[in-house]
């Protein structure tokens, strides 16, 4: 989104005379028309337990040792290690009947990413690749889809596929540890700057250099390995533009902020996805990992919990209090669940049959928890969603076709969601 100048800041500050100047200035935000939906997708790596976080079992043995609590939606209850989404669950929507067949990390992650399982030949997209191909804007600077800490991904659950480079995520912040004390909580994205000794004008006149030697070599050998060699370099060169990289310095942001995000590698990732929208970047994911709690479950759920909690809420109110809410969807979701029994190292397995994502902001009817799983969780036993389903879900909540056509590299034309997928109706606004 283009930025509020000075004028449009103070007519909005003039207009708020004896109150506060953030609600006008979130309205002025909201009603921008050059603002188009983003989406921010909370991905958490492993597979997060259901029971444990948004379909407890308070009254089975399958329910473990958490309490369930009360959130802002009346009848709807979460675990109690997830206090602070509680509360802004009137913005929140879960999904509680997931019903899908991959139980393997890798296949599934491709799966819920691309919304297709593997086939041989053809190079499926990442949801995120066709977000930035329908709303990139062509002059902008910042790319089009950013993942921030990814983890357990392989090389195609990140892949732009057959929409090329152009859609590939620009990755931040992609080793060091979950919970490093550098000051922009470790996601930096590299070579931004210029070498030591490198003065502007230098740099400038090396790159024209480059693009007149390499000017003819592109133009006799015509194809996708040019086009993408091409389209990589004019990014880069973009995004070392002082406005890009601006976007990437968590120091402009007040510390109380950045302490109620958590100063660890989620929290600050989730701030910076805010800054990124807030920008005009619409589509960014933020990896959370260390859901796949075979053994010691409990403990480890508890921790992941206090990283996510104050994050995710924190950034539901940022975003509201910024006007941009009603245009950013975010989405909480893993490669599938774990099983509501128990084994006997205390921990939860792999389990696509019955499963939670989460979905809020723009585009999305709050305030509500769709579907049912059986009282021991094993089984769906209303309103069955597949990944498909969830996808056109998206598709709608942020305003784009899912039946739009892509030609794919088998020249055969793929659809954006499979025909089969149908969107939640419940959950839309």
């Amino acid at each position: 989104m283009p930025s509020l100048d000075r004028r449009r800041f103070l007519r909005a500050s003039a207009a708020t005379a004896g109150a506060s100047w953030l609600p006008a200035l979130a309205a002025r935000a909201a009603d921008d028309p050059a603002r188009k939906r983003a989406c921010i997708v909370l991905w958490m790596a492993g597979g997060p337990t259901q029971t444990d976080t948004f379909d407890p079992k308070p009254d089975h043995p399958n329910g473990g040792p958490f309490k369930a609590i009360a959130t802002a939606a009346p009848g709807v209850q979460v675990a109690e290690h997830l206090p602070l989404v509680a509360k802004q669950m009137k913005h929140l929507a879960i999904v509680r009947s997931m019903a899908t067949k991959e139980g393997d990390h890798g296949r599934a992650t491709l799966q819920l990413r691309t919304g297709n399982s593997p086939q041989a030949g053809i190079d499926f997209p990442t949801f995120g690749a066709l977000v930035s191909n329908e709303r990139t804007r062509p002059d902008g600077d910042l790319p089009g889809y950013v993942s921030i800490s990814p983890r357990g991904f392989g090389s195609a659950s990140l892949s732009a596929g057959f929409l090329g480079s152009r859609h590939s995520p620009l990755v931040v912040g992609d080793s060091g540890s979950e919970y490093g004390a550098e000051e922009n909580g470790g996601l930096r994205v590299e070579n931004l700057g210029l070498p030591p000794g490198i003065s502007a004008r230098r740099a400038d006149e090396r790159r024209s250099l480059l693009e007149e030697t390499e000017a003819e070599f592109l133009t006799s050998r015509p194809g996708a390995a040019s086009e993408s060699h091409l389209s990589a370099y004019q990014r880069a060169v973009r995004l070392m533009k002082e406005s890009a990289a601006k976007a990437f310095d968590l120091s402009d942001e007040k510390s109380e902020l950045r302490d109620r995000y958590g100063r660890n590698r989620f929290g600050q990732g989730c701030l910076l996805a805010r800054r990124l929208v807030e920008r005009g970047v619409p589509f960014v994911e933020v990896t959370l990992g260390g859901w796949d709690t075979h053994d010691n479950n409990f403990a480890q759920v508890k921790g992941l919990c206090g990283t996510l909690d104050p994050a995710w809420a924190t950034l539901v109110t940022d975003l509201k209090d910024r006007g941009l809410l009603e245009t950013t969807t975010v989405v909480w979701m893993g490669e599938f669940g774990r099983t509501p029994g128990i084994n006997p190292r205390n921990g939860r397995d792999h389990y696509p049959n019955a499963w939670s994502v989460v979905l809020g902001g723009g585009g999305v009817a709050g305030g509500r928890a769709v579907g049912r799983t059986s009282k021991d969780g094993m089984s769906v036993e209303e309103r069955p969603v597949g990944v498909t389903d969830l996808l056109a879900t998206v598709c709608h909540a942020i305003g784009i076709d899912p039946t739009k056509q892509n030609m794919s590299n088998v020249n055969r034309p793929i659809r954006v969601v499979d025909p089969s997928g149908k969107p939640v109706k419940e959950v839309l606004a």
